[in-house]
């Protein structure tokens, strides 16, 4: 049986794909959570125009994450905290830390889950941090920690 996604389905595809599946998966799972649609004509004429207009959103929204990415590469942040001996801090910076450093300094709300600091931050020092501001785009910063 053929439908249409109309969310994304981890083992199957994203939004608006036309997948073959069996009539009782579609029946039992995937309809009455309303997470597809039976791909006729008409629904899929539909989703065609639906596609358009989230391209077209998708790639608005690409072009202003593009210019926020151009703000933010090749920025330091210094972070001052507290240490102890030998530049060891009391904790470690988080991803909250920086998002919260990030909304002060350049009034920018970034979502900390976005924020890939690959190791933890635990001494004194300079670091690199990736922020995943789109599937297609990244931004990278220069953290600087010094102590208080």
């Amino acid at each position: 049986m053929k439908v249409i996604l109309t969310k994304d389905v981890a083992s199957l595809g994203k939004e608006g794909d036309v997948v073959n599946v069996s009539s009782g998966y579609a029946r039992n799972f995937l309809f009455p959570k309303r997470s597809a649609i039976d791909a006729t004509s008409a629904n899929l004429k539909m989703f065609e125009k639906k596609k358009r207009v989230l391209t077209e959103k998708d790639a608005e929204a690409k072009s202003e994450v593009e210019a926020l990415a151009d703000k933010l590469n090749k920025k330091t942040i210094k972070l001052s905290v507290k240490t102890g001996e030998k530049g060891k801090l009391y904790g470690s910076i988080t991803s909250k830390d920086i998002a919260e450093a990030i909304k002060k300094e350049f009034d920018i709300s970034l979502d900390k889950r976005k924020i890939d600091l690959g190791e933890n931050i635990k001494s004194l020092g300079k670091y690199s941090v990736n922020i995943k501001l789109h599937s297609e785009v990244e931004a990278k910063m220069n953290i600087e920690v010094v102590s208080l």
